[in-house]
């Protein structure tokens, strides 16, 4: 995992404090959301207005994120160089960026509908609210999942202004795609977690039965995508993405074992990546056969 190094630019320190990359995790799938919701494309005022509203977002948790996690960042050596810890950025600095990224997502969902606007807290407290369940439940990965599960769900309702069932099977099926790799993740911090007090499922139940749980998640996820073609009436090449994706994460568990990490970081980040856009473009190309 990359970390931040003092020779980076201020734009390059604050862009790895929030994980920009990571991004790519819930956009592909809040825009199928989007696409879903109008059946095609929204105009680009509403697309660049989800875009600003999920970055902002986003932004806004991992900022709390890593204020909440300062101390606990400095005391873990796969963290201690993140922003706060190794000090590049001042507590004053990460919290000022966090209040802008608040106010900006407010503002975007305001100008996208009433009912953006009226869910925009429910959000925003659900992303942040993350940051702080590992410090009493192992369920804190299924909370990350809703954070990013409500991706395609907020996108269909900023496009719409309403809601429809094939967007909450979207966020089922991210939630507990999320939720089984950041399992994974989190495996490579168990004895850290136990000396802190930090919950997780590995550090729970055991490396064995944790990544029992993550596969399960991921054979869910798989499940929940399906369920959300089938609601939408999406053609066959989404449903080849729905496989396509499958066997992506049938892959990515064949990499980790519970005495064997060292492939955690390719199956994180690397295939999760291709896992979200590889969706998207089988649900872009299904639409774009249907017209």
């Amino acid at each position: 995992m990359a970390t931040i190094t003092e020779k980076r630019s201020p734009l390059r320190i604050y862009l790895e404090m929030i994980k920009f990359e990571h991004s790519i995790f819930a956009l592909p799938f809040a825009m199928i959301g989007m696409m879903w919701g109008v059946h095609g494309w929204p105009g680009w005022r509403v697309f660049l207005l989800i875009i600003v509203a999920m970055v902002s977002c986003r932004s806004a948790a991992m900022a709390y994120n890593r204020i909440a996690d300062r101390e606990i960042d400095a005391l873990n050596p796969r963290t201690k160089r993140r922003a706060i810890p190794a000090g590049l950025l001042s507590l004053r600095q990460v919290n000022l960026f966090f209040y802008a990224s608040c106010g900006i997502f407010l503002l975007a969902s305001a100008l996208l509908n009433h009912l953006t606007l009226v869910l925009s807290p429910i959000a925003l407290f659900v992303t942040l609210f993350y940051s702080v369940t590992k410090r009493f439940t192992p369920l804190c990965h299924f909370v990350l999942g809703l954070s990013l599960g409500i991706a395609p769900a907020a996108a269909w309702i900023a496009s719409t202004g309403s809601l429809g069932l094939p967007a909450l099977y979207l966020v089922f099926a991210v939630m507990f795609w999320t939720a089984g790799f950041d399992i994974i993740y989190a495996l490579q911090d168990v004895d850290f977690d136990e000396g802190q007090r930090l919950r997780s499922l590995p550090q729970t139940i055991g490396r064995i039965k944790a990544l029992g749980v993550s596969r399960l998640c991921h054979l869910l996820a798989a499940v929940f995508l399906v369920l959300a073609g089938l609601s939408f009436g999406a053609g066959p090449a989404y449903f080849a993405g729905t496989a396509f994706a499958a066997a992506l994460l049938g892959y990515e568990q064949s990499l980790v074992k519970p005495d064997d990490l060292s492939k955690v970081n390719l199956a994180f980040f690397t295939l999760n990546g291709f896992v979200s856009i590889g969706v998207f473009a089988f649900a872009l190309l299904d639409r774009l056969i249907s017209k």
